[in-house]
């Protein structure tokens, strides 16, 4: 009797422990084991955002299967100088020490030893955004190259030709090909005006040479200029950290609607030796990419509106002292003589808060907004000056690269005289003469010129350098030293002092200086 309950009960413990181990439940009414699964514990709406995670991660596969046969990959051949490879114990050189140990060495004509030229291939990414063949793709890509093959997705190759490229320092760096090839799948070019930071976004093209690459990311911010990424001058960056690595160059960024909205371009590594994706690329906008390729297929080139003037961001220093409520608009530094601006009124100390209807958010705004307007065009600029609001008209005239060239800045190393003043916040001035005039570029202008500026001095905080032409104080003009020393002593109650300058690195600016001795 004793065994037969310990029986009963061992059987009893044995299967309760079963039900423990693997996850049953046992119904009365109905004896019978019931296995409890991971959906089987969800409620309905887990079950109905799995299934929009679903729905969700098809359409993503969708997309891509839609754009990825209008994505190529863009291969170069260049000639390039090279030294030849050195022989062995070439270390020698001409020296007869290796004579003495090896006996005659081969000798080689002069022409022989000079630099030979070696092909080298370079790889990168494309769009097409034609059926007729044509391809955007990035003007570093195709630089100086000897050749170009575009390869699509199914192999085919087709030789290509260089439609127009706006080269990459004074321009976009976008460039447009065009192959002969039929049934070719092009993609719909979207519009990145309407682009919002957050949005999905996925990537294509051929990284390291690994064609069809795909990468997901989202749009991280936009309107990147070329104060934050120093490697073109018009591009007005879309930033994504979908990833993006060598070879990604001219390819595809595009919606989860499947447009286009941009072309892969830049990436920012880690520094070091790290040379990889950091999860910051930059894209060229696809609104900017299409009037660049408009003109470059039509044209040849690039025309590009321009005002004649010289730009500087205003920070907060800056707005207060020009009495803006914010930080906004675009500030005139110069105005260039006989150029559009000019002509129609428009001064240094103008702040330019809206072009052609559009309101201005910075400099780099104002740039892009005039470059795209067109050569020719009459638009009205609405300013402020002396905190009131002026609107003008100007009749837009064309960026060239002599106007370009003819108002950089001319660098040049300083020697002061004896006429050194006293300094004023850590500046030593003198009188400008004819031949420092001529030798930064001053011919015509008025002030007084630096000559050595204090260390953690205010002046050094404020950049200002050896070189640099100081025009005004406080919007009171300098024409000498008598009015330099004048208006020093007229704002040693002020914390803060606006100066207006000349430099011959940078052109002219204005710049806000503490004033130590308030």
């Amino acid at each position: 009797m004793f065994k037969s309950n310990l029986t009963k009960w061992t059987i009893s413990l044995v299967v309760v422990a079963l039900i423990i181990a693997v996850g049953v439940t046992l119904n009365t009414d109905n004896p019978t084991f019931t296995p409890q699964t991971a959906i089987g514990q969800t409620s309905n709406s887990f079950n109905q955002d799995f299934e929009y995670l679903e729905r969700a991660n098809r359409a993503f596969i969708e997309v891509v299967n839609r754009a990825k046969p209008a994505v190529v990959q863009i291969t170069t051949t260049r000639l390039v100088s090279t030294s030849r490879p050195q022989r062995p114990f070439d270390f020698f050189g001409d020296d007869d020490l290796f004579e003495f140990w090896f006996g005659p060495r081969e000798r080689r004509d002069s022409d022989e030893r000079e630099e030979d030229k070696r092909e080298v291939e370079g790889l990168g990414s494309g769009v097409i955004v034609n059926e007729a063949g044509y391809i955007l793709t990035n003007n570093h890509v195709i630089e100086d190259a000897e050749g170009i093959v575009v390869v699509l997705p199914n192999g085919r190759e087709y030789q290509a030709d260089v439609v127009g490229k706006d080269a990459s320092r004074r321009g976009t760096d976008l460039a447009v090909l065009k192959i002969d090839g039929k049934g070719l799948h092009a993609l719909p070019l979207g519009d990145s005006e309407e682009l919002q930071i957050g949005e999905w976004v996925i990537a294509i093209g051929s990284p390291f040479g690994l064609a069809q690459t795909v990468t997901r990311g989202m749009v991280s911010a936009k309107g990147r200029s070329i104060n934050d990424i120093r490697i073109v001058r018009y591009a007005d960056f879309i930033q994504t950290d979908a990833a993006i690595n060598r070879g990604n160059s001219g390819g595809a960024l595009i919606n989860i609607r499947g447009e286009l909205i941009g072309i892969n371009t830049a990436i920012a590594t880690g520094g070091g030796f790290s040379q990889g994706n950091a999860g910051v690329g930059f894209a060229i906008p696809i609104n900017l990419a299409k009037r660049i390729m408009t003109q470059l297929i039509e044209k040849g080139e690039v025309e590009r509106g321009w005002l004649g003037v010289t730009l500087q961001p205003i920070d907060y220093d800056l707005a207060e002292k020009l009495k803006l409520d914010e930080p906004r608009g675009a500030l005139i530094t110069q105005a260039l003589k006989g150029r559009p601006a000019e002509k129609a009124g428009i001064r240094r100390g103008d702040v330019i808060i809206e072009f052609d209807k559009v309101v201005i958010r910075d400099s780099n705004h104002l740039m892009h907004a005039v470059a795209a307007a067109g050569v020719g065009k009459t638009v009205e600029v609405k300013v402020i000056r002396a905190g009131k609001e002026k609107v003008l008209k100007v009749k837009l005239g064309k960026l060239t690269e002599e106007e370009l060239t003819r108002f950089a800045g001319r660098p040049g190393r300083f020697v002061p005289d004896e006429d050194d003043t006293e300094a004023f916040a850590g500046i030593h001035v003198q009188g400008l003469t004819d031949e420092l005039a001529a030798k930064y570029g001053y011919e015509g202008e008025n002030g007084v010129i630096v000559t050595a500026v204090e260390r953690r001095s205010a002046a050094a905080r404020a950049q200002i350098g050896v070189g640099t032409l100081i025009q005004e104080i406080e919007g009171l003009e300098i024409s000498n030293l008598k009015d330099y020393r004048e208006h020093t002593r007229a704002v040693k109650d002020k914390s803060k002092i606006l100066l207006y300058v000349r430099q011959p690195n940078r052109g002219a600016a204005y710049i806000t200086l503490e004033n130590p001795s308030n």
